[in-house]
């Protein structure tokens, strides 16, 4: 346990769990998106869809999305600053099976026509856990460098992906692998130990079979 552990994120309240981690997992839907976003949907699931509205959830996540950190005085005023910027928003709530019951699935547009959805947990503390990105399962927190790659399930990608990064000298923490059948569509989640410079990023899109790479890369945020 450490100190962030005891003492919790700084933030703009009133909950490190429905605030701090929703701004959170805003910012990570944005950063995977790797626009600026036009159009939103969300839907809360559990305690995010039932008390989430008394607790800042909604501003929180919209915050995120504009790219606030949990600090920022302006997170409760979120709603107008999308505005200003012209992002379109709308809320609901659905069930999710086998999540916290602090989640949410949010669908993204892009500026430049991209798409994305990505469903999100907040656990406690501000801490955050992906568990899905575009209909594929994945877990990762977001606290170290991270590839997700988009490919095509055929021999030898993941073996590619790997050598890519190893000779840049980027050495893999954690990979998790799924598909969505034989054949098919699969995604890689790799969290790296260091920096993923954009280089390694464009060298990984194009492998063969490789359909789309984002990158992640943590900021320095006041958590």
């Amino acid at each position: 346990m450490n100190l962030f552990d005891i003492l919790g994120p700084v933030m703009v309240g009133p909950s490190s769990s429905h605030t701090a981690g929703a701004v959170r997992i805003g910012r990570m839907a944005r950063s995977l998106l790797g626009q600026e976003p036009v159009r939103a949907e969300l839907l809360l699931h559990g305690s995010f869809a039932s008390t989430g509205e008394g607790h800042g959830t909604h501003q929180a996540l919209i915050a995120g999305l504009l790219g606030l950190a949990p600090d920022d005085s302006r997170v409760p005023n979120s709603f107008e600053l999308a505005k200003e910027r012209g992002l379109e928003f709308t809320f609901g709530s659905c069930v999710l099976r086998e999540v916290h019951p602090n989640s949410v699935l949010i669908r993204l547009e892009g500026d430049q026509g991209g798409k994305l959805e990505v469903g999100a947990s907040s656990p406690g503390g501000g801490r955050i856990r992906v568990f899905r990105v575009d209909g594929l399962d994945t877990s990762f927190s977001g606290d170290l460098p991270t590839l997700v790659v988009h490919n095509t399930d055929q021999p030898g990608c993941v073996s590619q992906v790997t050598g890519a990064l190893a000779r840049r000298g980027l050495n893999v923490a954690t990979l998790q692998l799924n598909r969505g059948g034989r054949g098919g569509s699969a995604v890689m989640v790799i969290e790296c130990d260091q920096p993923i410079p954009p280089e390694a990023a464009r060298e990984v899109r194009d492998l063969p079979g490789i359909l789309r790479v984002t990158r992640y890369t943590p900021e320095e945020e006041h958590l």
